[in-house]
Formats: structure tokens, sequence, C-alpha cells
């Protein structure tokens, strides 16, 4: 979903748990600058977990200002999603900013895009960036045919195997559970 490069991030909701995760990898153009960064943060109190792909300085823009919508809706995480699309799509300085974001609590996952997108994922599974889509097939999959395997264990070998595809996304993985 997009054209954002330099990461993974995938999210799944599987056995009533959510998981959201993103591999560690920072590049500039075709060198690896960082693979170590940690693309997951925690947001109202810990009970909201966003992952984010594409510039870093404009992921951090957007998740002040998603903070600063779930503060305005006492937590609400998709009435804050949806303010933030609409802000993000029609503010000038916001429009340009390059970058995507997974949200997620306990309940849901929703994926929020620069074009105004909100967007509720089929299947339970959520996925952006360069390796989202690599990610996504195997977490469906996974998800699908994994019997006795939880949210957390898909979501960290569905990033493995995106890894191991796409020259953007490493293997220093870092997990979190709403």
């Amino acid at each position: 979903m997009g054209k954002h490069r330099s990461t993974t991030v995938v999210a799944i909701k599987h056995d009533n748990k959510v998981s959201i995760g993103a591999d560690g990898q920072a590049s500039f153009g075709d060198t690896v600058a960082k693979s170590t960064v940690k693309k997951i943060r925690r947001l109202s109190s810990g009970d909201i977990v966003v992952g984010f792909a594409g510039s870093t300085a404009d992921a951090f823009t957007l998740m002040e200002r998603f903070e600063e919508k779930l503060g305005a809706y006492s937590g609400n995480m998709k009435r804050a999603a949806i303010e933030l699309a609409k802000d993000w799509r029609t503010d000038r300085y916001l429009r340009r900013l390059e970058a995507m974001m997974i949200t997620a609590n306990k309940e849901e996952i929703l994926t929020i895009s620069g074009n105004g997108d909100v967007i509720e994922p089929d299947g339970d599974v959520a996925a952006i960036g360069s390796g989202g889509n690599y990610a996504k097939a195997a977490a469906l999959a996974l998800k699908k045919h994994g019997g006795k395997i939880d949210a957390e264990e898909i979501v960290r070998e569905s990033l493995n195997i995106a890894a191991d595809i796409c020259i953007y996304t490493n293997h220093n993985i870092i997990v979190e559970n709403p």
C-alpha cells in the first residue's frame, strides 16, 4: 500500500489478540543508514500502538497530531484516525508529509494515509511499507493455516519472510501488543 520504502509494518488480529510489528531498517537511498530504528510507538497511555512507514520526521509529526486527536476524542481511535485523515488531506503543511501509519488497539486495526483513507483491513491483517505486500501475504497464509500459532508469532514470522525478500526490510523486529 503506497510507495513508502525502507520499512515493513504489519498488524494482525487473530484469536482475539492484536499484534503489530516492524523491522528496524532505515535506508538512505540504496544504503542502510541504521538497522535498529524503532518504528512502533505506544500512545494514549499504552492502549494504542502505532507503526509507521516513510519519512521518520513526517511520521513523528503525524503521530503527534494523532495523539492530539486521541486526546480530543477521549481515546476513540477510529474517530481520531478519521479526524487526522481529514486534516492530513486538507492541510497544506500536512499534505506534503510522506508517511503512512497503522494504528491498533485491542479491538481493531486501522491504516491511515495522506489520501484521506482510514481503512479497516479485510481478514484482520494490515501491512504498509516496501515489504508490506510480502508480510501481508505471509500473515494471511499463516493465519489461515497456522494451527496453534498466535498473533505475535504470525507478525514476527511474516516480517521475517518479508525481510528475506525485500532489501529495505531487515530482521531486527519489534512486536507490540496493545
